[in-house]
């Protein structure tokens, strides 16, 4: 695996207590309209983010240079998770499937990727706060579309 870049881990405390402080901010309810407890899965989120993630992903979200294009091997880059990529054009239930099986379940002829499967290493719980933080990184446009998104394409049952 990957070392984690110079400055990853600043960058998501940073982020986290940004978010800490807008919970803080007002009472029961940050600047964004969370509530405490969604400020605290995302500084979780962030952590586990910068802990395991960052690595391939980039300190913010970046995602790995021509991530669009294949490596000479046939895998894909690390896309980004910041607004400019493309990961809030997908559900919360591929999404979480993705990080839980990662991204061999999705390979294709024209598609392979270095994507590993997390079910092992975090939980539940663990994977929807990197979700959290992945959507703090995404702009009100993007975090509307990807709930549209979400609403057409709904969690089953066992994952609500």
């Amino acid at each position: 695996m990957p070392r984690p870049r110079p400055g990853a881990a600043a960058a998501l405390l940073l982020t986290a207590l940004l978010v800490g402080i807008a919970a803080w901010a007002t009472p029961g309810r940050s600047s964004s309209g969370r509530s405490a407890s969604d400020a605290a899965r995302v500084g979780q989120g962030a952590s586990l983010y910068a802990a395991n993630c960052a690595s391939c992903h980039g300190p913010n979200g970046e995602g790995e240079p021509n991530w669009k294009s294949p490596n000479p091997d046939g895998t894909h880059p690390a896309p980004p998770h910041h607004a400019m990529g493309h990961t809030w054009h997908h559900s919360d239930r591929l999404l979480l499937e993705i990080i839980r099986d990662g991204g061999a379940r999705y390979e294709s002829a024209t598609f392979k990727s270095r994507m590993p499967a997390w079910r092992d290493r975090l939980s539940e719980a663990e994977r929807r706060a990197v979700l959290a933080y992945l959507k703090a990184l995404w702009g009100p446009d993007e975090r509307g579309f990807q709930a549209e998104a979400s609403a057409r394409d709904p969690l089953p049952d066992r994952l609500r």
